[in-house]
């Protein structure tokens, strides 16, 4: 069957609009997107006996321009722009704006920004918006569009959906894999985050609650994924170990002999549990990326983030070095009370800790979040371009800072800490718990984090080895002409109204920490 008669499904994952106008792409990606490969997975085979197609693009990946042909009624019954965070919702409009003038009838928006963001300015264009969760409204999307119309919105009466159902990941082909630098998928064996952090967007997105799909789901999944060539798995959930069956899980992967290396998300207080760094290590894991933030409490206290305590950081680092599973910190520059000083007290405290890898961010008011709510009322966000909320600049009014100076300790704590007499300790100093390719990006992360921001590039920016074909110029007629507007608002945040999410919402801040640490924690009400 071809697909002009077929029901054909496109899913693309947006880029965005970089400093000097080109579209972000790169001859290779870091990491590809999950929600492609999760809506792929949710999509049915066929819809009244007529085959649906479904073809993924991660826009990053992308070095010509003949994937936008697709964007065509003969080749694209349905367009869904999947994941888009605020730095990409100008790009996601304006690829709708290109296949509605194509003459695509059905094009959806969804993801972080659509979830948790007043959208209504672009409303009524032709366009549909997805509030909700994929489970919650995916299937009604692609029925409706089957019978021929979108809904204006989808997921205004609940934006969660209290069990985790999804069937098996539908593993990645070899054309899916090979524009990254190694073959691997993102899995989300669970959502939802019990903290309340307020510069995060995870609690807005996912809820409080910790959610899980069966573990079954999840084994089934990897071991698809094993077989079409991954050779690298990215746990992309928050909080690993705040996930009640990450225990299971990680018992049920020893048991089937998965056997692919895999990173983590964990919050800081995994370093007050050896047990389950071992069973980590046993199960494969090669790295823990953690959300350490700052190395002072008062201002980790000041961004509601209480449960995470410096003084245990080394000894993260130690346990999970003894047992072979390499470390990667998360650091935030210019938080509000945040001096000079503080910043080069920071990065010296943390060569000393000596994480395997780090990166570092530029605190930025995510629109969402409690904190951007904060910002906005007080009128401290001097950006309006929605395109640079992506924490590699400055884009609100620092009591001490200027945007060049912490853009230039952005750069320096990226230099000093990839170092050459650091980066030689790390290379010898540990034997780690899985093949050698694996650590060797890190090594490699470092010579091309210092290439990077020589050339003002953040590092974590989506891949490497950009390739500059087109620019927003190109696209904002198309954007003008179907939106009406050149350039979106600032928006104001969408609120946990329904009564359903509302119990997924629950404030457990008031927890003690305790009750808060380990692999058992109890399952948030």
């Amino acid at each position: 069957m071809t697909e002009s008669n077929s029901f054909n499904v496109v899913l693309v994952k947006p880029s965005k609009y970089a400093r000097d106008g080109h579209v972000e792409r790169f001859r290779r990606g870091f990491m590809p997107n999950s929600t492609l490969l999760h809506l792929k997975s949710l999509t049915p085979r066929e819809i009244s006996g007529r085959q649906v197609t479904v073809v993924t693009i991660d826009e990053y990946t992308q070095t010509s321009l003949d994937y936008l042909e697709r964007l065509r009624p003969e080749t694209c019954s349905l367009l869904a722009l999947v994941g888009v965070q605020s730095h990409q919702i100008q790009r996601a409009l304006d690829l709708t704006a290109l296949a509605r003038t194509n003459g695509v009838q059905n094009c959806v928006i969804g993801g972080p920004h659509v979830m948790t963001c007043d959208t209504s300015e672009v409303h009524g264009h032709g366009v549909s918006f997805a509030l909700a969760e994929a489970e919650l409204i995916w299937p009604a999307i692609v029925r409706d569009a089957f019978e021929g119309e979108l809904r204006p919105v989808y997921g205004s009466e609940q934006r969660w959906q209290s069990n985790l159902e999804p069937p098996a990941m539908v593993p990645p082909t070899p054309a899916d894999l090979r524009p990254y630098i190694i073959p691997m998928v993102g899995v989300y064996p669970a959502r939802g985050c019990p903290y309340n952090c307020n510069f995060c967007s995870v609690v807005k997105i996912a809820g409080k609650k910790v959610r899980s799909q069966p573990v079954e789901t999840t084994v089934r999944s990897l071991i698809a994924a094993r077989e079409a060539g991954v050779r690298l798995v990215v746990f992309a959930s928050d909080n690993f170990n705040k996930y009640p069956e990450a225990q299971a899980l990680l018992e049920a992967m020893i048991d089937a002999r998965v056997g692919l290396p895999f990173f983590v998300q964990c919050d800081a207080q995994v370093g007050r549990d050896e047990e389950f760094i071992k069973l980590l290590a046993r199960a494969g894991c090669a790295q823990v990326f953690v959300g350490v933030e700052s190395f002072n409490r008062k201002l980790l206290s000041g961004a509601r983030k209480n449960h995470n305590d410096p003084g245990h950081y080394a000894d993260l680092v130690r346990l999970c070095h003894q047992n072979h599973v390499s470390t990667h910190f998360s650091n935030i520059l210019g938080f509000p009370e945040q001096e000079e000083a503080d910043v080069l007290h920071h990065l010296r405290e943390l060569r000393a800790v000596r994480p395997f890898m780090a990166s570092f961010y530029i605190l930025a008011p995510i629109p969402g979040t409690d904190q951007y709510d904060d910002f906005l009322a007080q009128d401290l966000i001097t950006e309006t371009n929605l395109d640079r909320f992506d924490a590699t600049s400055l884009i609100w009014k620092h009591p001490l800072f200027s945007a060049r100076k912490l853009s230039e300790l952005l750069c320096r704590a990226y230099r000093e800490f990839y170092g050459a007499s650091d980066v030689l300790v790390k290379m010898f100093g540990h034997r780690w718990n899985a093949p050698f390719y694996v650590h060797a990006l890190g090594i490699g992360y470092a010579a091309f984090a210092r290439f990077a921001v020589r050339r003002g590039m953040h590092p974590m920016a989506g891949g490497f080895l950009p390739v500059a074909i087109d620019k927003v110029e190109d696209y904002l007629p198309l954007r003008r002409r179907v939106f009406g507007i050149d350039r979106l608002q600032l928006p104001q945040s969408l609120k946990v109204s329904n009564a359903a999410d509302r119990m997924l919402y629950q404030d457990l801040s008031a927890l003690p920490l305790r009750d808060l640490a380990g692999p058992h924690a109890p399952r948030p009400l």
